[in-house]
């Protein structure tokens, strides 16, 4: 697989870098971001996956959350992809800003028009990690996963319905519960169809409580400021009552103040970096 890197800047002693491909799970031109600390020029470093939310692209993550001295100083290499297909030509592809572009919710479609470009799902879990371990100095066996509102819907989903591919995951203000939502119900209804059954398979809490795998140990940021979820968008209790009822570890901090932007992300994105070196480091 070609990559083709659009951008390369020094950062926190090594490289911050963007790259291009053609994806085959996508049929799309897709970029994505990429994180090499100073380690990974003489070893090779366990991966974190960064999964943004709505309406961003690959750049929203490494400029604004501030993560790139934390991996540094822990040896990981980050990789942020964006979040969906791009330039497909859907008939109302561009029509809102939370369905279509920017908004894959990391699912595989399975409806007309959008099950031949939205496979974000197999996207991040397959064809990505496959590219990223081919062409830079990764550990395979160590990854983890994290990311913020959809993106912590879909670190979520990855870690749960994969268990033993990711050593650790976190999120700041997760779609915890997406069946339960009008985010999640618009999202799912349009790439997923009526059939609610098939939903709950992209769907943390529902997942949570029929999960058997290792243990996972999980780190959630929520701003209790967060106008989504006072809106009913976000739903984390829903999840932890499942998570403490199956015992799965869950760190859940209600951050007084913090609202939904990067800005709280940058204030706590120290903590979840470290939460992830403790496993990809041990």
């Amino acid at each position: 697989m070609a990559l083709t890197q659009v951008s390369s800047n020094k950062c926190a002693g090594g490289f911050q870098k963007v790259f291009e491909h053609d994806s085959s799970e996508l049929k799309c031109k897709m970029k994505f971001a990429v994180y090499l600390p100073p380690k990974a020029e003489t070893e090779k470093c366990p991966v974190l996956y960064w999964l943004s939310g709505l309406t961003c692209t690959e750049q929203n993550f490494i400029t604004k959350a501030g993560s790139q001295l934390s991996a540094a100083e822990h040896g990981l290499i980050i990789v942020a992809p964006d979040t969906s297909p791009r330039g497909c030509n859907i008939e109302g592809e561009d029509e809102s800003w939370d369905f279509g572009t920017g908004a894959g919710f990391y699912v595989d479609a399975t409806q007309d028009p959008w099950k031949t470009n939205y496979r974000m799902y197999s996207y991040v879990t397959q064809e990505l990690p496959k590219l990223i371990n081919a062409n830079f100095p990764t550990d395979p066996e160590r990854m983890s996963v994290s990311g913020h509102s959809m993106g912590g819907h879909g670190a979520l989903i990855c870690a749960l319905k994969n268990p033993g591919k990711y050593k650790s995951v976190s999120a700041f203000a997760p779609i915890c519960n997406p069946v339960q939502c009008p985010w999640g119900q618009k999202a799912f209804s349009g790439y997923l169809g009526p059939d609610r059954s098939s939903w709950e398979a992209y769907d943390a809490t529902v997942l949570a409580a029929s999960y058997s795998g290792p243990q996972l140990d999980i780190l959630i940021d929520q701003g209790r400021d967060d106008q989504f979820l006072s809106a009913s968008q976000l739903l984390p209790d829903n999840l932890i009552a499942v998570c403490s009822e199956k015992k799965i570890p869950v760190v859940f901090r209600l951050q007084p103040g913090y609202d939904h932007s990067y800005y709280f992300m940058y204030s706590f994105m120290n903590d979840h970096i470290k939460h992830h070196a403790k496993y990809l480091n041990a």
